[in-house]
């Protein structure tokens, strides 16, 4: 049978809600100040990776918005404490529960991979309302290391154990689909913006817009 397993941040959670939720008082400049937010966030987890050292996400994501607030004055650092209980309990996207709903009543095993660490994981998944829909959430702390390392995808095949051909991996990172390419499980890319192809020799197996969309397109 085969196992879902889903990236959480960007893909079942919107990692640009916790800004979207204080856009007035952020200013005109919360959309720069969320990009680089996210770019730096993921841009330490990769570069720590590549040196041998790990810092865990949450530390990451205060020091990724420490720098988006230095880059960007116009925003009062005052804000910072108010921006870090947002993403505690980021929004989910609207079709996220349904699409794991439906998953499961389907009879299929279903699960979280992310970046995140458990703290963070299991607010984000209170706050969503989805804990009863998933049978695992993974975080990458049990390895000590960042996606898209194989050794992570590793923790699905070892909790299910199952072979990597029946890990339907969904994610809407490009980056992350080529990791989990490339360690043989099949992906899907969930691509909301219509972002150009990367990473062409370890392509996904299904392109989507939409989380609804696994339900109306098996895999």
């Amino acid at each position: 049978m085969p196992v879902y397993v889903f990236d959480a941040y960007g893909t079942l959670f919107d990692v640009h809600a916790a800004i979207a939720r204080h856009r007035d008082a952020v200013g005109p400049d919360a959309d720069r100040l969320s990009e680089l937010w996210r770019m730096k966030q993921l841009e330490y987890t990769w570069t720590l990776t590549l040196a041998g050292r790990f810092v865990d996400f949450w530390t990451l994501t205060e020091r990724a918005l420490d720098y988006a607030l230095a880059r960007v004055p116009s925003v009062d650092p005052a804000m910072r404490a108010r921006l870090l209980d947002a993403y505690r309990a980021l929004d989910a996207y609207p079709d996220a529960r349904e699409a794991l709903r439906g998953l499961k009543a389907r009879g299929k095993r279903t699960a979280i991979l992310s970046n995140g660490t458990l703290p963070m994981l299991a607010g984000a998944v209170e706050a969503a309302a989805i804990g009863t829909h998933l049978d695992a959430v993974l975080s990458v702390e049990a390895v000590r290391l960042y996606k898209p390392r194989p050794e992570v995808y590793g923790l699905v095949i070892d909790t299910f154990a199952t072979a990597p051909a029946d890990v339907v991996f969904v994610s809407s990172n490009r980056w992350d689909v080529m990791g989990a390419a490339a360690v043989g499980f099949r992906p899907v890319w969930i691509n909301r913006s219509g972002l150009p192809e990367e990473y062409h020799d370890l392509a996904p197996i299904r392109v989507l817009h939409s989380l609804a969309s696994l339900l109306d397109t098996p895999v």
